[in-house]
């Protein structure tokens, strides 16, 4: 550590290490959670809420239902394929508890994209929402996969609301087609026998697998990153020495849910850490359904919210927004992807609060550094490393760079992952010299040990031998009052070898490419200035909402 004279840099409230051996595993952190906060609001859906004590015993019944009724053992693999809902920290608690492995699913994948994840993670079991039960029907005699449990979107709402929810979203919306998966369990089915059944805890060890989380989809074959017990325990106690300077004893924080659980970010700060602290969440199902989200948000005054730029943005254009009770807010957490600088700037104008941003990687459990919550965060930057972990910038040859000079951003410390599922070779490549892990993004070190991303390695942009960085673009593009969403890529050029192209959502119609190209001319060197503008009705994402320029750059070649 004595390589590192920057970390003397760290403020108050940042601890430079943290002790997590004395918890050896995710299962006795949660139920620590259940026993010292039973009659608190864990989670609340649609109207629907749930105590620390009813998630106890239905993620224990669940539990037992894997172990004595489905004959799972430690280490099998789990899939959980649905968006936030009750279900879903019931099921995840529930295998953890098991001694399972979870396989983290987006609802949204194709049958391609599922048969590929469930066969290369060896997945023998899943519990999946109806809506999306028919692409499971598809592949599933290509897989491994030996149980199936199937659930609605209303099915632990009970009572008559949720026979309704369930009929409106099958017979209504039509957003459930048909499918035939005829030894399917249904989820209400398995929670009730379960309730009836002995549960007996596996004995788990630091190194055992928590999770499979499947990552690099957008950029190659999807891989799935080993994290473990010790991973995800160090994680939650390194970010719960982050957040110490907003906690207050004996009060229970409202963390707003919006990004969906399978997402590594959400999953470990609102899934796993907020339950370890008592919070109460409130799972947002549709956060592109704006009315009905900024509604939820009126019932009562929230404490924190993560969520993506678009996330941010997206509320921020919605005349209702304003009209939410910020009284009680303390942070507002950027992750996922770069926030931009209009958008912060808006957000704090508006709530009072800071944009705070952080960074990591599904490799790393995931956060790497964040922002200080006392009111020293630079915006602009990714903070400072989390306690217990190391960054450093490197560049290609391996050589560690001095302050200011960009290159490699790599890290290590405990939260960051085993290594890639059956991918030696993989895992090779993404550790230099076996200890730090690689993160593919470019990014420079201040003085005063704050680190900026530049930008993905991958998204560099190369104009007459200069590099030019998506992010830097996309920033002074936002600022510009008639844009509502931009995104930039390279594309090839017989003289430059690449030209900047950008791709812009209008927030005005008025919006012109002179107005935009005159702007940029005011905030860019001549090189970066966007040789071709593209006006678009919409960007493509990903289902946490990331923009995602290689759709962007594969659409242009």
């Amino acid at each position: 550590m004595a390589d590192f004279p920057w970390f003397k840099h760290y403020p108050q409230g940042i601890q430079h290490t943290v002790k997590f051996d004395h918890v050896p595993d995710l299962p006795s952190m949660l139920e620590e959670a259940f026993r010292q906060f039973p009659d608190r609001v864990a989670y609340i859906s649609m109207g629907k809420s749930l105590t620390f004590r009813e998630v106890d015993q239905l993620s224990r019944a669940f539990a037992a239902y894997l172990q004595q009724k489905l004959g799972l053992k430690k280490g099998d693999r789990l899939a959980i394929q649905m968006p936030n809902c009750l279900q879903y920290p019931i099921a995840l608690f529930g295998a953890l508890r098991a001694g399972l492995t979870v396989v983290n699913t987006n609802p949204l994948y194709t049958p391609r994209e599922m048969k590929h994840q469930f066969n290369d993670a060896g997945v023998t079991a899943i519990l999946v929402i109806n809506m999306f039960a028919h692409n499971l029907q598809q592949v599933l005699p290509e897989t491994k996969i030996k149980h199936v449990m199937v659930t609605g979107l209303g099915d632990m709402i009970g009572g008559l609301k949720g026979w309704v929810v369930n009929l409106v979203v099958k017979k209504v919306k039509k957003l459930v087609p048909d499918y035939s998966l005829p030894t399917a369990l249904q989820f209400t089915d398995v929670l009730k026998e379960g309730s009836k059944l002995t549960f007996t805890p596996p004995k788990l060890q630091p190194d055992d697998l928590a999770f499979l989380q499947y990552t690099g989809g957008t950029t190659g074959v999807a891989k799935g990153a080993m994290l473990t017990h010790r991973n995800m325990v160090a994680h939650t106690l390194q970010i719960n020495e982050w957040f110490k300077p907003l906690l207050e004893k004996g009060k229970q924080e409202y963390m707003v849910t919006a990004i969906p659980l399978y997402h590594i970010f959400v999953l470990a700060v609102n899934g796993i850490f907020m339950a370890y602290i008592g919070a109460k969440c409130l799972l947002i199902t549709n956060p592109r359904d704006m009315k009905a989200f900024i509604k939820d948000l009126k019932r009562e005054p929230i404490s924190m919210i993560t969520g993506v730029n678009t996330l941010y943005n997206g509320l921020l254009n919605q005349e209702a927004f304003a009209s939410v009770d910020f009284s009680k807010l303390k942070i507002a957490v950027g992750g996922g992807m770069a926030v931009q600088k209009a958008v912060a700037e808006r957000w704090k104008a508006l709530t009072g609060v800071p944009l705070v941003e952080g960074y990591g990687l599904s490799e790393t459990s995931p956060v790497l550094s964040v922002n200080p919550l006392d009111g020293t965060e630079r915006q602009g930057t990714i903070g400072l490393p989390m306690p217990n972990t190391e960054m450093a910038i490197f560049d290609e040859d391996g050589n560690q760079l001095g302050i200011g000079e960009a290159g490699e951003i790599c890290a290590r410390g405990p939260q960051v992952m085993k290594g890639y599922w059956q991918r030696d070779d993989e895992t090779e490549k993404v550790f230099l010299n076996k200890e730090w892990f690689r993160t593919g993004d470019i990014g420079v070190l201040d003085e005063d040990g704050f680190f900026k991303i530049v930008d993905r390695k991958k998204d560099m942009i190369l104009v007459s031998g200069f590099n030019v960085y998506p992010n830097e673009i996309e920033d002074v593009v936002a600022m510009h009052p008639k844009v509502l969403e931009v995104a930039a890529i390279g594309v090839t050029d017989a003289k430059t070898t690449e030209a900047v192209k950008i791709c812009v959502v209008k927030k005005d119609n008025s919006l012109t490419e002179e107005e935009l190209i005159a702007h940029c001319r005011q905030n860019l060197t001549n090189y970066k200035v966007p040789r071709i503008v593209e006006f678009r009705d919409e960007l493509p994402k990903t289902n946490v909402g990331k923009i995602l320029r290689r759709m962007l750059r594969e659409e242009t070649a």
